[in-house]
C-alpha cells in the first residue's frame, strides 16, 4: 500500500507563498488519484484540491481557486500544492491523500493519508 509524506509547510506572512510536496512510496503512484485537505483547530477536515491519476483533471475548493495550484509528477512519485496569496484563514494542517478510485472532494473516499504539515499564515 502507498505511504505518503508531506513537506514544505511553515510560517509565512499574509500574501506570501509556499509549495507543499507529498512524496509517495510503496506503490505505483500513477495508480492513485490524489487530494489535498486541511484541518484548522476546532474545525472539520476540509477539501482543498484534487487531481486525477494522470494529472489531466484538477478541481479546487472555491476558497482557494485562483490562488492554489495542484500538480503531480508521476515520474517522481510526488504531488504538489503551490499556494500563493496566502491568507490567515489558510492556516491549518495540510494533508495529502490517495485513492485507487477517481479523485474526490470527500475525505471518506480516500484510503491513504499522510501525517500532515503545518501551514501558518500571519497577518
Amino acid at each position: 500500500q502507498v505511504q505518503l509524506v508531506e513537506s514544505g509547510g511553515g510560517l509565512v506572512q499574509a500574501g506570501g507563498s509556499l509549495r507543499l510536496s507529498c512524496k509517495a512510496s510503496r506503490g505505483t503512484f500513477s495508480n492513485y488519484a490524489m487530494g489535498w485537505f486541511r484541518q484548522a483547530p476546532g474545525k472539520e477536515r476540509q477539501f482543498v484540491a484534487r487531481i486525477s491519476k494522470s494529472g489531466g483533471n484538477t478541481n479546487y475548493a472555491d476558497s482557494v481557486k485562483g490562488r492554489f495550484t495542484i500538480s503531480r509528477d508521476n515520474g517522481e512519485n510526488t504531488m504538489y500544492l503551490q499556494m500563493s496569496g496566502l491568507k490567515p484563514e489558510d492556516t491549518a494542517v495540510y494533508y495529502c491523500a490517495a485513492t485507487r478510485g477517481v479523485s474526490s472532494s470527500r475525505s471518506i473516499d480516500y484510503d491513504y493519508w499522510g501525517q500532515g504539515t503545518q501551514v501558518t499564515v500571519s497577518s
